[in-house]
Parts: C-alpha cells; structure tokens; sequence
C-alpha cells in the first residue's frame, strides 16, 4: 500500500459501492419532491384563470428533476458493475475497451453531480490510469462518454414542446381539463420556452383593486364601480390644420412725424429789472430812470405797431393804451 496516496483496489471498490447508496438515496429524495411539483402544477392549472406561466416554469424544473434521476440510475448501474469487475482494474495497466466508456463517464461526472463519493473514485482511477486519461475524459475526447448522461446532465433548457407535453400529461392525470391557449408553432417546438412577460398576472394583485377599476376611456365615463370616483380625462385635441389658423395683419408701418413749426418759434419775453437793483444812496434817481426808460421803449412799440397798420402820426386813444398792454403782458 502507497504510504502518501495512490491506487489502492479495497478504497475504489468502497467508494463505489457507497456510491451506489448514495445514488439510490438521492433518486428516491428527488422522487418524492417530484410528486409534489406535480400537484403543485395541477393546482396552478386548475385555477381559473389558469396560471400558465408559472405552471411552465415549475414544469421545466419538473423535467430537469426527472432527467437528473435517470442519469442516477445510470451512473448507480456503472457504479455496481465498476465495482464487480474491480481485479480486472486492478490487474490492468490501461483501462480495459470494454470499461472505457463506463469509467471515462465516472470521471466526468464526478464534477457535475452532488455525490461525494465519485470526488474519491476519480481520484482512484486517475492513479491507476494516469493524469492523461483524467483529462481526456473531462475533454470528451474521441466521444468516449455516454451521450445518454451527458445528455441528461445538460445545462442547456429543455424544448417547449416537452414543456407543453408534461403539462398536458399532468393535466389528463389529475382531470384538469387544461389545454393551451396558443398552439405550439412548427419553429417553436425544438426551441426553449419563452421566457415569461406577465400575461397570467392580475391587476394590483396585492389589494385586489385593479380588476375592480375599468381602464379609462375619452368619451363619457362610465358609472363608478364600489363608490369610486373616476377621473374624466378629456378628448385630445383635434389637429389644427395651417389653412384654419387665424391671419393677422401685419402691423402699420411707422411713419416718423415732422416737427411742429411752433415748438421752434422763439417768443420774447419782457422781464423787468428786479426792485431795488444798485446803490441804496440812487435808489430814487434809478427808479425814475428806470420808468423814463420803461415809458420810451413803451411808446417805441407802440409807434411801430402803428406804422404796421398803416396809422402813421398822431396820438392814440385810451382804448388803444389797454390794448396794447394787455398784448403786452401776454
């Protein structure tokens, strides 16, 4: 016996045989959930409306279950005939070509499904059989590995067609009376199932309001439905077409306005001298210079408008005096 690891007949043929406990143990776990993921999708399909889209997902983990144990099976079967013909391994230097498909499957497997057991196994065959052949099985190398498990094994989704039968047989089994509501198409049937966009769900599904309430409408509201008062949200507008615009005249030119004459005409104003103007010793000799000056340019204007209006010479009357200086105050 190796002292720091190695092959060793009694180790392998241990682990095998555990392992085929632990398949059996596995297989019969999964089996009994699967019996209750069935009559959770009937369920689902029984309610009206039926939840189709939920029953379809529960579906395809009914399906991924049902090809995880059968791939148990098949491993359980490889497993017991390793372990009977466990001298013939050990008395070999090369996996013997009967075996090669069965152990190169062990060891591929052994990374992808939750049994301890086959972790220890490989570990067996890849020191009797040497790293070479470890990895060649995990490449699939020449296509050694059973097609049926690795099949089954698969990540990849199952069809919709498969989907849609399991529904069908779940419904005839538990007298659901289910059929689906679109028909398969030709190019659906080998794709995947659609991915779920909602349809199955109810309005507001939390309080139950949203199915109680009517979508809103442009023409006369409806009655309120329970006591509710709806909003009237109006009718769009109707497009104004460019010929039923209103037409507004352009505005009126500007025209500049010319200066009024008048407000260029100058008027003279008599302003007379300020009382008491110069020395306080003449004020008596100024005043009366002042009125000798006042009464000269007086009888000045007055002779000038005389000789505009054709009257030349003589004295003028009193009526004349006051006309005169009133035009002249002004």
């Amino acid at each position: 016996m190796p002292l720091f690891g190695g092959y060793t007949a009694n180790k392998l043929k241990s682990q095998l045989k555990m392992a085929v406990t632990r398949f059996t143990i596995a297989s019969n776990k999964k089996s009994a959930l699967m019996k209750q993921q069935i009559r959770e999708i009937a369920k689902l399909l029984a309610e009206d409306p039926p939840k189709e889209e939920k029953a379809r997902i529960k579906a395809e983990a009914l399906i991924r279950d049902d090809d995880t144990v059968e791939a148990y099976e098949i491993l359980q079967l490889s497993c017991e005939l390793l372990s009977e013909r466990i001298n013939l391994i050990s008395h070999s230097k090369e996996c013997p070509a009967d075996l090669l498909s069965t152990v190169s499957t062990i060891i591929w497997a052994s990374a992808i499904v939750d049994i301890p057991e086959l972790i220890e196994v490989r570990k067996q065959f890849k020191y009797k059989f040497g790293a070479a052949f470890d990895e060649r099985a995990m490449r699939n190398v020449d296509g050694i590995l059973n097609e049926r498990v690795t099949s089954k094994l698969s990540v990849q989704p199952p069809v919709a067609y498969r989907v849609q039968t399991y529904l069908e047989k779940i419904s005839d089994e538990h007298e659901v009376g289910w059929k689906p509501k679109v028909a398969l198409q030709a190019k659906d049937i080998t794709q995947p199932m659609e991915a779920p966009i909602g349809k199955d769900v109810p309005d507001a599904p939390g309080s139950g309001l949203g199915s109680s309430i009517p979508p809103p409408t442009t023409g006369k509201p409806a009655a309120p439905a329970s006591g509710l008062v709806l909003p009237v949200i109006p009718a769009a507008p109707k497009n104004t077409e460019p010929d039923d615009l209103p037409v507004i005249p352009p505005p009126p030119p500007v025209v500049p306005q010319e200066e009024d004459d008048d407000d260029n005409l100058e008027v003279d104003i008599y302003i007379p001298p300020a009382p008491g103007f110069g020395s306080s010793t003449n004020s008596g000799g100024s005043n009366d210079n002042n009125k000798k000056q006042s009464a000269g340019e007086s009888s000045r204007s007055v002779n000038d408008d005389n000789d505009d209006e054709g009257n030349t010479g003589g004295e003028l009357s009193h009526d004349d005096l006051l006309k005169r200086f009133e035009m002249l105050n002004k």
